[in-house]
């Protein structure tokens, strides 16, 4: 990551390159006002809305996506106001991916261990005052659909204090699931989830409770509250494309809960004026260039989870974007760009956000809030100590000029 850190801040340096801070797009600047003003628009958007799992009870209190949990413990703007009742002794996290992964190891871990780490101070402290002893981490499908990593999965083995459980009747690989056609790393999670489901409950003080073949069917409460959570048993089934899928049984159960962490799935926003695909939840292309009607639109291209659907880490996004530019570059060469004129003069983008009032952070003044957070975070013994308001990222600014 410090490789990758490096290389971003070198193309920042970049001459040719202009960062624009704190601009929303739709509101503090319009797609048509960069078609106006840019031979060529990529949306680099992602996919920052989570997928519900449309049961009975999602809409109780305690139930929330992994991505507002993930964004409130990391000290996002956007979501740290948000109150999760830690007081609770079970907690279910649906989904078994990087997310769910991640939320799952901060629930189990031992909160002195993230002291040092950048998580933000009101998450901290609320963590230290947690009384979660059980994370049930839920998964539709068996060990070897798990979108997990081996790395991550091993983690779990290792946290102190807490003991990873695995039921031995679930950590099970049928034919349909096709393993011997599966790649070294799918075998080798596989090959541990095996084995670790025979040691059974373990003595420690907090469990990571590891389903596989069950979906939540309904989310129960009491009061307006969580209490528990009801799941179906599944079959794994052949899918008639090579893979597998999920069956319910008709046989339940159901787990103690106070609050419900969902990681089933995410989809993009649609930004107005740009195409969109609201059954996917992702920007419609070709190659890259974004389609309209199953025409490309000139001069707009798309990449990352916002172009494929949220999938892959650095790594795959990498190879996706270079099919991106190359589509770029071909479009370039062969003179397949917006026909009408625009405004390229390197001022008329400033002009326009300044005549709209809009208070835009330079990538010099990013690279100083950068220096403040781990600043504060030093005087701590922390990475870094975040701002978590825009209010107090723009006071820092004003305070250090």
């Amino acid at each position: 990551m410090k490789y990758l850190t490096a290389v971003y801040e070198k193309v920042a340096m970049d001459p040719r390159l202009r960062f624009f801070g704190g601009v929303r797009l739709g509101t503090d600047v319009k797609i048509e006002d960069l078609r106006a003003r840019y031979d060529q628009i990529v949306y680099a958007v992602g996919c920052e809305s989570d997928r519900k799992m449309g049961i009975p009870g999602e809409e109780l209190d305690g139930s929330f996506s992994a991505t507002e949990f993930v964004g409130w413990y990391n000290g996002h703007p956007d979501h740290r106001h948000r109150t999760f009742d830690l007081s609770c002794e079970n907690v279910a996290v649906v989904g078994i991916g990087n997310v769910a992964m991640d939320v799952t190891r901060l629930l189990a871990c031992d909160p002195e261990r993230l002291a040092k780490t950048d998580i933000a101070d009101y998450a901290l402290e609320a963590l230290r005052k947690s009384k979660v002893k059980t994370v049930w981490l839920l998964g539709r499908r068996g060990p070897a659909e798990a979108a997990y990593s081996p790395v991550e999965i091993e983690e779990f083995g290792k946290l102190v204090g807490c003991d990873l459980v695995i039921k031995p009747q679930e950590a099970v690989v049928t034919e349909v699931s096709r393993l011997d056609k599966a790649d070294a790393n799918d075998k080798k999670k596989v090959a541990y989830v095996v084995e670790h489901a025979k040691k059974g409950e373990g003595t420690q003080a907090r469990k990571i409770r590891l389903r596989y073949c069950v979906s939540p069917v309904e989310i129960i409460g009491e009061g307006g509250k969580i209490t528990a959570v009801k799941l179906e048993k599944n079959e794994l089934v052949d899918d008639g494309k090579g893979g597998a899928k999920c069956v319910g049984i008709k046989e339940y159960e159901t787990i103690p809960a106070g609050l419900i962490l969902r990681s089933v799935g995410y989809r993009g926003i649609p930004i107005t004026g740009v195409a969109f695909d609201e059954k996917s939840g992702h920007i419609p292309h070709v190659d890259g260039r974004v389609t309209l009607g199953g025409a490309p639109l000139p001069g707009e291209y798309v990449v990352g989870w916002a172009k494929r659907g949220p999938s892959g880490l650095i790594g795959t996004n990498r190879a996706d974007s270079v099919l991106t530019v190359q589509s770029m570059l071909a479009d370039l060469k062969d003179g397949k760009l917006p026909s009408g004129q625009i405004d390229a003069a390197p001022e008329s983008a400033t002009k326009l956000l300044s005549s709209r009032g809009v208070a835009v952070v330079s990538y010099a003044q990013w690279k100083k809030i950068d220096e403040l957070e781990r600043s504060r975070g030093a005087k701590q013994g922390k990475i870094r100590e975040k701002f978590t308001t825009i209010e107090d990222m723009v006071a820092a600014l004003s305070v250090a000029a």
